[in-house]
């Protein structure tokens, strides 16, 4: 493997450790630098570790698009690594041949992944296995024992898990001090009867964006970074940096994922014309600041706030707290070309109204710069309210254009 490749190994399950072993194929993984790291989501989400110093600080300061290959089933910008931005999802096998290559920018068919011992040029067509090898492996490797000895062993769990005191109350038990489980605030003040509809008035702009904004954009489930609202929340409560763990690991706490709102490093957002990140600009005062800290600043002051955006809003992984992190923000509607199904439905859940811009009409199109005012005219009385309806949004501007309401169902 080229020696500027990270690689490694977490499969999902121990079963795994045991067929490689078996059929004596870790030991040529390992050769070439697949170590087993972890199990489960380990390389997915980023905790595989850092990159060398030296290809790191290579990436950084020549603005390269560098990328990861992986075999599991996440490939968000960033997600790998905070570092890797082009991310490609392919078999267990390709992504070796890949690190073999040092490169994804090769066509297999045509260039050699490198030059054999004795000089010659060696290609991808000649250590692909067939189909028969595959499943000769298979057949003599994995064998049913080796599931039913690993998933054994499951109930007896292991002895720190064991030795965990378990209070005997009916009720969970809320640990102010805990860093990964808090009681979220959603049910606070929740009345027997629903307040009833609600339009928005004077809200700013928290972000303006583009399209393809994915619900890792919105809520990323990677590494929290050293100077983000998130790392500041956990440092002061005495977690030290190498306890940070991810945004995934502690989505039981809504005062970690509020902070880990919009704070996905790989950010456009337009307010900041071009540089990418997970800031804003609080329109009163011109101040570039952090989602969050922005977000605060105008919950604070008592101002809802909205966010525009382009096609495909939410596209990507079914992230619930895409959807719960901007409720906590304070974001009262989303207005976009257009939704992913499912996050369109997840932010009706969360009390956000989803708008879609009229065809052929976006924010650029309207001449909205995000900078201004905008009031959005919803019946207050459910009954009044129907799947697709049209209703008009305003701006202090001065500017008035239609959008459709995406409650899609009575």
């Amino acid at each position: 493997v080229k020696p500027w490749i990270k690689t490694s190994l977490a499969p999902g399950s121990g079963v795994v450790t045991k067929y490689l072993l078996q059929s004596g194929l870790q030991e040529y993984l390992n050769k070439q630098g697949f170590h087993i790291v972890g199990y489960g989501c380990t390389t997915c989400i980023g905790n595989s570790g850092e990159l060398d110093e030296s290809v790191a600080s290579a990436i950084s300061e020549n603005d390269i698009v560098a990328s990861a290959v992986l075999s599991g089933n996440r490939n968000f910008e960033g997600r790998v690594h905070a570092l890797t931005r082009a991310n490609y999802l392919a078999s267990p096998p390709l992504v070796v041949a890949y690190a073999l290559a040092g490169t994804v920018d090769i066509d297999f068919d045509k260039e050699p992944i490198g030059t054999g011992k004795d000089g010659k040029s060696v290609y991808f067509k000649d250590i692909w296995p067939s189909t028969e090898e595959i499943a000769e492996a298979v057949q003599s490797s994995v064998l049913p024992e080796m599931f039913k000895s690993t998933y054994e062993a499951i109930t007896k769990g292991n002895p720190m898990w064991n030795q965990l005191s378990v209070p005997s109350s009916t009720m969970y038990s809320w640990d102010p001090n805990s860093t990964y489980i808090h009681e979220p605030p959603y049910f606070k003040n929740m009345t027997m009867e629903p307040p009833g509809a609600h339009g928005v008035k004077d809200a700013y702009c928290l972000l303006n964006f583009g399209d393809s904004i994915t619900t890792d954009h919105i809520s990323p489930a990677g590494s929290i970074h050293k100077d983000s609202p998130a790392a500041k929340f956990l440092l002061d409560r005495g977690v030290e940096r190498k306890d940070f763990n991810s945004y995934g690991s502690r989505r039981g706490n809504d005062e970690v994922m509020a902070r880990g709102t919009f704070a996905n490093i790989r950010l456009v957002n337009k307010l900041l014309n071009g540089e990418v990140g997970p800031k804003t600009v609080h329109v009163p005062t011109g101040e570039k600041l952090y989602v969050f800290d922005a977000a605060m600043r105008y919950k604070d002051a008592g101002y809802d706030t909205i966010v525009l955006a382009g096609a495909e809003y939410g596209s990507g992984s079914s992230r619930d707290w895409a959807a719960k992190g901007p409720m906590l923000l304070g974001v009262k509607a989303v207005i976009a070309k257009s939704f992913e199904r499912i996050h369109r439905s997840n932010l009706v859940g969360m009390g956000i109204i989803p708008l879609c811009f009229k065809s052929g009409e976006d924010a650029d199109t309207l001449g909205l710069t995000g900078r201004e005012r905008y009031t959005i005219d919803l019946p207050s009385k459910i009954t009044d309210i129907r799947p697709g309806q049209d209703v008009t949004v305003t701006t202090d501007k001065g500017k008035s254009f239609t959008c459709t309401v995406r409650f899609d169902t009575e």
